[in-house]
């Protein structure tokens, strides 16, 4: 793929994310149609529901020929990477949006036969996109981000998943004791964006293609280390305990893990 169609893609992918935007916000004033999914703390809104809907009848008409992974099932049933794969997420952080009605993002991402080509992670209330590839660099809005100094986990504040250190998954208890300071945001898509600007050294947490899709991208195109809990290679259709982390902050997070994998 050319300079000329990633720019092309790009400016179309955040034109669409714009315009949901536009129908997140007008929708956040009525009262939500709110549903269970696996538990009570698994939530769905008629707004993710609707706005996945709203992105996929866009990537249909943009690239007729594309699978589609979507988390709320509107999409494809995906069993293999080749050609064009566009992820999903219509709304990332769903209890945030219900409680807060903030701290949530939209996030898509593009990969051709396997690879990441485009990221986004859309700040919705804050109206701040993270968005970018190996090929175009990452950018906060218009800004170009640099890559975040490779800072180590003692010098830096860490994201983990609230239950992993609650139930002290994988020692994560002396990890967050180790770091710096333990930051908890509830959305991936945020925990990502702060990890991207170096606010945070590591976000470590079980996440499935829709939630690490866009973010996998754009922390790879600025030398962040991503990978399972245990360090080894990341698909992008799995669900797993995912790492991403500075490459300090990794090794220094491996051997506190251990053997409790």
């Amino acid at each position: 793929m050319n300079e000329t169609e990633l720019h092309r893609i790009d400016r179309t992918v955040k034109q669409w994310l714009k315009t949901s935007r536009d129908f997140i916000l007008a929708k956040m004033g009525e009262n939500l149609k709110i549903s269970q999914k696996t538990s009570r703390k698994d939530l769905v809104t008629n707004v993710d529901k609707e706005n996945e809907k709203l992105i996929i009848s866009k990537i249909r008409t943009f690239a007729p020929n594309s699978q589609i992974l979507g988390e709320e099932g509107f999409g494809d049933q995906i069993r293999q990477t080749k050609g064009w794969v566009w992820v999903v997420d219509p709304i990332d952080g769903t209890m945030n949006f219900v409680k807060q009605r903030d701290h949530f993002a939209i996030m898509i991402a593009l990969y051709v036969d396997g690879k990441g080509v485009l990221g986004y992670i859309y700040d919705v209330v804050n109206d701040q996109l993270f968005s970018g590839g190996p090929d175009l660099g990452v950018f906060q809005n218009e800004q170009l981000l640099p890559a975040p100094e490779n800072v180590g986990l003692r010098n830096g504040l860490i994201s983990l998943s609230g239950p992993m250190v609650i139930h002290d998954r994988f020692n994560f208890q002396k990890v967050a004791e180790t770091s710096s300071g333990l930051r908890i945001y509830g959305s991936a898509g945020v925990e990502m964006a702060h990890l991207l600007k170096g606010e945070i050294v590591a976000y470590v947490s079980y996440l499935k293609p829709w939630d690490f899709g866009a973010g996998k991208i754009l922390a790879e195109s600025l030398g962040l280390a991503v990978s399972t809990v245990d360090g080894k290679p990341l698909d992008m259709l799995s669900s797993d305990f995912v790492m991403v982390a500075t490459v300090q902050a990794q090794q220094d997070i491996l051997p506190i893990i251990g053997s409790n994998v």
